[in-house]
């Protein structure tokens, strides 16, 4: 074990420069996995030598030896054209050692032998160039490699040089992540397989490798996807065309030589836009959406009264500036102008300032009707036929919306005075209410109530008691 701290001490050294890496925006990457290896090319036998230690690379279950964990952990750094330099430190632990030998009991049927040298401890470090393919395929995914190096083995009590040719292939998941599996040739220098006692010694081996690869190092401050090398705008997240520098509004001119950064705009002025075609920038034009005139901030004047149609009320016909910009109307023709009028849609009379005036037939009329809204009994709640009512007296109210009125409640002398007095009071105000409900200004309304105290007829009879059952209307004089 004192072997796999070194190993691990020295890559902890080289992780703490950075990591093992595949370009020059990420410099370094750092990979872990699992390890296997495999003794079977140096056991001899075979038909040939290229038999003898390539045949059955993938006798896995029989030949090779794997930790069921992580059991490898390398870095390095990318030196520039599509070479990278790395270390690797490994650790496992040789239970299965492959010999040739037909006389041997166990023997497979070519005459190679697996047997336990007695649960070895395997230790490895290593460096290597890698030459990475990625870029000559044109793909961003796959990256084959070959590589090459050298290393030093720790097998059992032995330990020894060895020369490492070998290619991988990672797949990248994303830009900076990717699943690698390398396979090495570990060529033993002064091979000895097995010392006089029989234990092995220094065999040369097979190495597989399949583990996590991440790529880091490259400084992208402002997060935009430009690294800082080649970000002309470093701290401002931009987009790639303009060397990460931003366009806002998206318009072709970065922010930096955009007068108006964030609104879409015209080279010719600076970025800014101009919506009405004036050619006065939207950011100077007092009326951005309407050609206009550069003698009036970019607006127009249809009526030419000197007044720009946007401040306007009139804009197509001339008309003086304390009316804004229109002709003094008298809309409802009766003789007094919509200044001086109170009523200057409804015809009324100079009198009453140009609002018409309520005259006895019109106060008859409401009364009329007044007296035929009828309530539930010993309540302010509306019987269903009164609806229509309280609509007429609505829509006459609204024809003199100059007029204050006052809603009288009256009842007849059935209970007590105390109360009649509430009970009126509170069938003047529902239909006060109502009228307020239904478009009548309350500025306009008053209610009270008078309870028994003003009948109409007499309360001895029951046609009388309905009569004084009412409501009457008044009008508020100034």
């Amino acid at each position: 074990m004192k072997h796999l701290n070194k190993i691990l001490v020295a890559a902890m050294m080289v992780m703490g420069l950075s990591s093992h890496a595949q370009d020059s925006n990420n410099p370094w990457a750092i990979s872990f996995g699992v390890n296997a290896v495999d003794t079977k090319t140096s056991a001899g036998g075979g038909k040939n030598s290229f038999d003898a230690h390539v045949s059955q690379p993938f006798a896995i279950k029989d030949n090779w030896n794997i930790l069921p964990s992580v059991s490898y952990i390398g870095v390095s750094k990318y030196l520039g054209n599509n070479f990278s330099f790395g270390v690797q430190g490994s650790v496992n632990k040789i239970t299965k050692f492959v010999t040739f030998d037909p006389t041997a009991a166990g023997h497979d049927s070519r005459g190679f032998v697996v047997s336990n040298p007695g649960d070895l401890m395997y230790y490895g470090i290593d460096a290597t160039v890698k030459y990475s393919f990625m870029n000559l395929i044109k793909s961003k995914v796959i990256d084959p490699s070959l590589h090459v190096g050298g290393g030093y083995t720790f097998f059992g009590d032995s330990s020894y040089g060895t020369l490492n040719p070998g290619a991988g292939l990672t797949l990248w998941f994303t830009e900076t992540i990717g699943l690698s599996l390398e396979s090495t040739f570990k060529y033993a220098f002064g091979e000895d397989r097995v010392d006089a006692s029989g234990t092995p010694d220094a065999p040369s081996h097979f190495q597989h490798t399949a583990g996590l690869i991440f790529k880091f190092g490259g400084k992208d401050t402002d997060g935009d996807g430009v690294y800082d090398k080649d970000d002309a705008c470093p701290e401002i997240a931009g987009l790639k065309e303009f060397n990460g520098c931003p366009d806002t509004d998206g318009d072709g001119i970065i922010d930096g030589n955009d007068a108006c950064p964030d609104v879409f705009g015209l080279a010719a002025l600076n970025g800014c836009p101009d919506t009405d075609g004036d050619g006065i920038a939207d950011k100077d034009d007092a009326c951005p959406d309407v050609f206009g005139l550069a003698a009036l901030k970019g607006c127009p004047d249809a009526d030419g009264d000197g007044i720009t149609d946007k401040d306007d009320k009139c804009p197509t016909v001339a008309g003086p500036k304390d009316n804004a910009g229109c002709p003094w109307p008298d809309t409802d023709g009766d003789g007094v102008l919509d200044k001086d009028d109170k009523c200057p849609e409804v015809k009324g009379t100079v009198a009453n300032k140009g609002c018409p005036e309520v005259t006895a037939e019109v106060m008859k009329q409401l009364n009329e009707y007044g007296k035929t809204i009828l309530f539930d009994s010993g309540k302010s709640s509306f019987k269903q036929q009164s609806y229509s009512v309280l609509q007429s007296i609505t829509s006459i109210l609204k024809e003199y919306p100059n007029s204050n009125f006052m809603i009288e409640g009256h009842t007849d002398s059935d209970g007590s005075n105390a109360l009649n007095q509430t009970l009126s009071e509170n069938r003047a105000a529902a239909v006060k209410n109502y009228l307020i409900e239904n478009g009548i200004d309350t500025a306009r309304l008053k209610s009270t109530g008078y309870g028994e105290t003003k009948p109409i007829a007499s309360n001895r009879t029951a046609k009388g008691k309905a009569e004084n059952r009412r409501v009457e209307v008044s009008l508020i004089k100034d």
